[in-house]
């Protein structure tokens, strides 16, 4: 498995696939483009369908100016090879055609000519939790021990530098209001819950307070602020809400929130490498499930869980998301996207607890939730990966603004 330093990237919203990656793929493709008058750009599938409403022709244009973009959408059309197909030419004087090129986005911000996600540097030999697992038992290791012995040394300082980041989005978050963009008239929440969370007192303070730290991220991501992705754009608010409230709440030390984090990344890269992270690919459930998974096991290690219950927290942050459509109204990461965000947080202070009132054991493990989190995601009609054609986004009227 790659580093994970490759699920923790910092970037601008809303989406890490269909602005993140797509500025990627237009700088390089300017890189290798010469003497151009226009560019012509072609979206397919869940990238034309729900595009405008991500900001990826802004960011594309962004990329290639001053030079003009002319845009193709077909969202209709799916690519044999992933269904976030892009196409960029590079037309010259004349018209004449210089460089055309074909790349697909696959979650995460992530690039791939043939649609799959290529191996890169083989930083873990094992892919599996359950083979992690049996290596941590033999040699007395935590899960971010292991990480830490197969990471390069600065593994710690880049997720210290994560961590910093994270902690300045919910500030921002918190210190902003007014209405976010695209269209919707929605308000940002994220002020007001952390103003009316300070009115209670006990748990229910602390799940008030959970709630308004991931809506100050996730509003921040939906106004294309500056963002983690943890482990996309779209489920950017579900790990720093938590950790944050553990870090206030429990007053637990930098060192071991950062300790956290690697298992954190761990988690999201077996899920990353064994099924997806893409909402375009496998639904909501590879982002804001696998961003609970990542953090119910997180918030198990920081209350000293062991690794069987850090375990049963990740399978059970994942199994109840199982399913999830990826289905934003009007092609905007906000309804439902913000809030599940909120809730996905939430349900990952449960997994936790759960978890940790139990020894660790349970039937079904992690590797096998993640296999049917797979399966159930190919299962998904395209009308509910990230194409609004389908659920909530069908029930909404734009003239109205109401369902």
């Amino acid at each position: 498995m790659e580093s994970i330093r490759e699920i923790f990237k910092v970037g601008n919203g809303p989406s890490s696939s269909h602005t993140m990656a797509p500025r990627k793929a237009a700088e390089q493709f300017r890189e290798q483009t010469q003497e151009t008058t226009l560019y012509r750009v072609t979206l397919f599938g869940s990238l034309a369908a729900t595009g405008k409403g991500h900001l990826t022709d802004q960011i594309i244009r962004e990329a290639f100016h001053p030079v003009p973009v002319e845009f193709g959408w077909k969202p209709t059309v799916f690519l044999p090879l992933h269904s976030n197909g892009i196409t960029f030419q590079a037309i010259g004087p004349e018209g004449k055609l210089i460089k055309d090129w074909t790349t697909y986005s696959i979650g995460g911000g992530d690039l791939s000519e043939t649609g799959k996600r290529e191996p890169g540097k083989i930083v873990y030999p094992e892919h599996t939790l359950r083979a992690i697992m049996e290596l941590c038992r033999k040699r007395g290791w935590n899960l971010w021990e292991y990480v830490y012995a197969q990471e390069e040394p600065d593994v710690k300082d880049y997720l210290s530098g994560i961590w910093h980041e994270m902690e300045a989005t919910v500030h921002r978050g918190l210190e902003t209001e007014g209405v976010l963009p695209g269209g919707l008239g929605l308000s940002r929440k994220a002020s007001s819950y952390f103003t009316k969370a300070k009115a209670f007192t006990g748990t229910m303070s602390r799940r008030a307070l959970t709630f308004a730290y991931a809506l100050a991220v996730s509003e921040e991501n939906a106004s294309g602020g500056r963002v983690v992705t943890a482990p996309t754009c779209g489920s950017s608010g579900v790990i720093p809400a938590v950790l944050h409230l553990l870090r206030d709440q429990y007053d637990f030390s930098e060192k071991k929130i950062i300790n956290g984090l690697a298992t954190a990344g761990l988690i999201g890269t077996i899920i990353k490498t064994n099924a997806s992270i893409s909402g375009a690919e496998v639904g909501c459930q590879g982002e804001v499930g696998s961003a609970c998974s990542m953090t119910s096991a997180a918030a198990v290690q920081l209350f000293g869980g062991s690794v069987p219950q850090v375990e049963y927290a990740a399978s059970i942050g994942m199994e109840h998301f199982l399913g999830l459509t990826c289905d934003p109204v009007m092609g905007l990461v906000q309804i439902p996207c913000i809030e599940r965000n909120a809730f996905g947080a939430g349900r990952a202070l449960d997994a936790s607890m759960f978890a940790l009132l139990s020894d660790g054991s349970h039937r079904v493990n992690f590797d096998r939730v993640i296999a049917a989190m797979n399966q159930t995601g190919h299962d998904l009609p395209n009308i509910y990966k990230e194409t609004s054609g389908g659920g909530l986004a069908i029930t909404f009227d734009q003239s109205s603004g109401i369902a």
